[in-house]
C-alpha cells in the first residue's frame, strides 16, 4: 500500500504519474481507434465496390488513407490537455498542436478530392461527352492546389498570429516577383483554360498540329499530350497550343476525295464522253453517299500532256479505313471498265521535233566540201 501510494506521488516535470499514464493511454487509444477505423473503411470499400457503388467506395478508400493521422492528431491534443505545461513552452506547444491538426484535416480533405474525380468520371460516362475527360484532370488538380494553398495560409496564420489579410498582402508582393519568374507556367495555365473554353478538340480525337497527326491523350493544367500515329508521345505546352492552327480530323463530318484521270489527246470525243459516263455510273448512289453531297465528274481541262477528268466525291461517315476500302473498289472498277472500253490512261510524254539541216541532215551539220581537183 505504501509502495502504491509512493508511486502515485511520483512527479515528473510537474506532472503526477496518473497524468502521465492518462496521456499515454489517450494517445494509444487514439492510435488504436485510427487503425480500427482504417480497417473498417477498407472493408467498407470492398463491399461498396462489389455493390458497384463507386463513389462511396472512393470516399471510404480516401478516408482510410488519412484517418489514422487524423485520430492521432486529435488524440494528442486531448492527451496533452491533461498535462501541466510550463508557461515558457505552452505557447510553442499549442502552436505545434494546432499546426498538426491543420495538417491532419488538410490531408483528409485533400484525399477526399478523389471523390470529386470519381463523380466527374461517372458524369462523363453517363453524358457520353469527351470534353468532360478534359475537365476531370483540370478540376481535380485545381481543387487540390486550392486545398494546399488554404492549408499553407492557415498554417502561416497559426504560426505568425497575423490576420489572413496581412499574410495575403505579403504574399501579393512576393507573388508579383514569382509571377514574373513563372510567366511560362501562368501562360500555359491560361492556355489550358482557353482550350477548355473553346473546345477545339476532345480527348481521344484525331488532330493535326502543324503536320503532326495524332490522338489527344490528356489535357493537363500545363501541357497537352498527343500520341502520334507512329507511336511517339508529344507533350505540347498549352500556351503554345492555344496559338496553333488545329485541324480537328475527329470532328469532320465526311471525307472528301478529289483526283484526276488523265487520258491521251488522241482519244476521240465519244470515248471522252464514255469515260465520263463510266465514272458517273461507278459513283452513282455510291456507298457512303449523302444526298446533299452528290459526286461530281467533269471534263476539267486540256493539260500539257493529256485530257483531264476531275472527280469529286464525299464519303460518310468519316471512317478512314472504310473510306480507303471504298476508294480501292472505285479505282479497280475504273481500271477494269476503261480497259474493257478501250480507253487509255495518259502518262507524261514529250515529243521532240528536230529541224532538218542542209541535205536533210537532222543534226544541223553540213557534209564536208569535196576537193575540186
Amino acid at each position: 500500500m505504501n509502495i502504491f501510494s509512493e508511486s502515485m506521488d511520483f512527479v515528473f516535470a510537474g506532472n503526477e504519474l496518473w497524468r502521465i499514464l492518462l496521456v499515454t493511454g489517450v494517445i494509444a487509444l487514439s492510435f488504436l481507434l485510427g487503425k480500427i477505423s482504417k480497417f473498417i473503411l477498407k472493408r467498407l470499400d470492398r463491399k461498396m465496390v462489389d455493390a458497384n457503388r463507386m463513389i462511396p467506395a472512393v470516399a471510404a478508400r480516401s478516408a482510410a488513407k488519412s484517418c489514422t493521422f487524423l485520430f492521432f492528431a486529435f488524440g494528442l491534443v486531448v492527451a496533452l490537455s491533461f498535462l501541466n505545461i510550463p508557461e515558457g513552452f505552452e505557447s510553442l506547444l499549442n502552436s505545434i498542436l494546432e499546426l498538426l491538426v491543420i495538417l491532419a484535416i488538410g490531408m483528409f480533405v485533400y484525399r477526399q478530392v478523389d471523390v470529386v474525380d470519381e463523380w466527374l468520371k461517372r458524369y462523363s460516362s453517363e453524358e457520353s461527352t469527351n470534353i468532360d475527360d478534359m475537365l476531370i484532370p483540370i478540376v481535380g488538380k485545381s481543387i487540390r492546389v486550392t486545398v494546399v494553398i488554404l492549408i499553407v495560409l492557415q498554417a502561416a496564420q497559426s504560426l505568425s498570429d497575423q490576420p489572413i489579410t496581412s499574410i495575403l498582402a505579403g504574399i501579393g508582393i512576393g507573388g508579383l516577383a514569382l509571377g514574373l519568374a513563372a510567366q511560362d507556367t501562368i501562360r500555359n495555365f491560361f492556355g489550358s483554360l482557353m482550350i477548355f473554353a473553346d473546345k477545339p478538340f476532345d480527348v481521344g480525337e484525331l488532330i493535326n498540329l502543324e503536320d503532326k497527326l495524332g490522338n489527344v491523350v490528356e489535357v493537363g493544367v500545363r501541357t497537352t499530350k498527343v500520341r502520334t500515329l507512329d507511336g511517339h508521345m508529344l507533350t505540347i505546352p498549352n500556351g503554345n497550343l492555344a496559338n496553333m492552327t488545329i485541324h480537328n480530323i475527329g470532328k469532320r463530318e465526311y471525307i472528301r476525295r478529289v483526283f484526276d484521270i488523265a487520258i491521251p489527246y488522241h482519244t476521240p470525243p465519244d470515248k471522252v464522253d464514255r469515260a465520263l459516263e463510266i465514272v458517273r455510273e461507278i459513283l452513282d448512289n455510291h456507298e457512303g453517299m449523302d444526298p446533299d453531297f452528290p459526286p461530281r465528274v467533269h471534263f476539267e481541262g486540256l493539260n500539257s500532256h493529256a485530257l483531264n477528268l476531275k472527280v469529286f466525291y464525299w464519303f460518310h461517315p468519316p471512317d478512314y479505313w472504310q473510306y480507303m476500302d471504298f476508294s480501292e473498289r472505285v479505282n479497280r472498277q475504273i481500271l477494269s471498265r476503261f480497259n474493257s472500253e478501250g480507253i487509255e490512261f495518259a502518262f507524261p510524254t514529250q515529243t521532240v521535233h528536230l529541224a532538218g539541216g542542209k541535205n536533210g541532215r537532222t543534226d544541223g551539220a553540213s557534209e564536208p566540201e569535196q576537193d575540186p581537183s
